[in-house]
């Protein structure tokens, strides 16, 4: 796979890192004399209460009722998978990821097996990898959300952690030790200072479940936008477009800007496209952003990127791509892109300059 670089001295030209859903979608060709998709509709309808995003839902179907149907099962399901993977509150008649740390070197818990499956999926990936994904960062991880979190009520209070606690912290994020007892359906993390946090995968694994969930269900053509996470499944029943489309968000605006925040679009039929960015979730110390992303390595955010924006089928690989790739320099970043098959990326350097794999080309479209 051979990568593209392309240069840009207009502003307006910067890519787009954050995945904004779009409601345009690429037209290719005439549509044919007959209509296969005859009686198909297109329905859309949101929610907000999930993974503290904005969860947006496409689908063609037969009638409304189908729609409403489709609907309510992907609230419900991301609902109870937003409360099974939520490591800050609890909920009556669940152990989730929350009560697995509370009972760090305690005891064992038992869990739903979309928990195990998830840390699994996570371990195998984290090994395959360089692994600078993990989801037993979270000693590391809740020493910057707690000073992010101080900064953001009180920006007087803005300061980086003491990089001496972060490395304290380090003695405890060796995910396998993560104990896994798929037997019993039960998860343990054996030193009580130890700390669960898979916020790196989880919205994305969650998205996939619930499409994979909804296409056994009978949904046929559908796309979800779970915030920075969107997962396409087959094309538009619409008889005029071939493909969906997702904008891609200049990272230099601001997310909520009203006019033509674009510099583009890329084109998908059964694939997610999953983006991390610098400009997400950030808090200011001495006049300087200061994001989400932390490097295992340094303890600091990443600063290879502004942005980065993965395209491949499966969304939960997608998420968890999206933010091992970024975590790396571009000169590790770009050969295990190229050696992951079915694997496509852009990265958008602090310069604006764009990088990419040769397969983007054809779904990439510049404005």
């Amino acid at each position: 796979m051979n990568h593209v670089s392309a240069k840009n001295n207009r502003r307006r030209w910067w890519p787009a890192l954050a995945l904004l859903l779009t409601l345009m979608m690429l037209a290719v060709g005439c549509a044919p004399a007959q209509n296969p998709y005859e009686g198909y509709e297109r329905h859309t309808d949101s929610f907000f209460d999930t993974f503290d995003t904005l969860i947006q839902v496409i689908a063609y179907t037969t009638s409304e009722e189908e729609f409403q149907q489709a609907f309510e099962q992907i609230h419900q399901r991301f609902r109870e998978l937003h409360q099974l993977y939520d490591i800050y509150n609890t909920y009556s008649g669940m152990n989730n990821v929350k009560t697995v740390n509370d009972q760090a070197g305690i005891a064992p818990v038992a869990v739903d097996e979309d928990l195990i499956n998830l840390i699994l999926f996570a371990r195998e990936w984290h090994d395959r990898t360089a692994g600078r994904t993990n989801v037993a960062m979270g000693p590391v991880l809740k020493i910057w959300h707690d000073y992010r979190a101080d900064g953001l009520f009180d920006p007087s209070l803005a300061e980086l952690p003491p990089l001496e606690d972060l490395q304290r912290a380090t003695a405890y994020t060796d995910i396998h030790l993560i104990e896994v007892d798929e037997a019993a359906g039960t998860v343990y993390l054996p030193d009580s200072r130890m700390r669960l946090d898979i916020g790196a995968v989880a919205k994305g694994y969650a998205t996939e479940l619930v499409a994979k969930e909804l296409e056994a269900a009978g949904l046929e053509s559908f796309i979800i936008s779970a915030g920075g996470n969107v997962r396409a499944v087959n094309r538009p029943f619409d008889n005029e477009r071939e493909t969906w489309t997702v904008g891609l968000h200049n990272p230099d605006a601001s997310l909520f800007a009203e006019g033509n925040s674009l510099l583009g679009s890329v084109s998908i039929t059964n694939a997610s496209v999953v983006t991390s960015g610098d400009y997400q979730r950030f808090y200011i110390v001495d006049g300087q952003p200061v994001h989400h992303l932390i490097d295992p390595v340094t303890l600091m955010p990443a600063a290879h990127y502004r942005a980065l924006t993965v395209v491949m089928e499966d969304s939960g690989q997608a998420d968890f791509f999206s933010t091992e790739l970024f975590l790396l320099p571009f000169e590790e970043s770009l050969p295990m892109a190229e050696s992951i098959e079915g694997l496509e990326v852009i990265w958008v350097m602090p310069d604006g300059s764009i990088e990419m794999t040769g397969g983007l080309e054809v779904m990439l479209t510049l404005y």
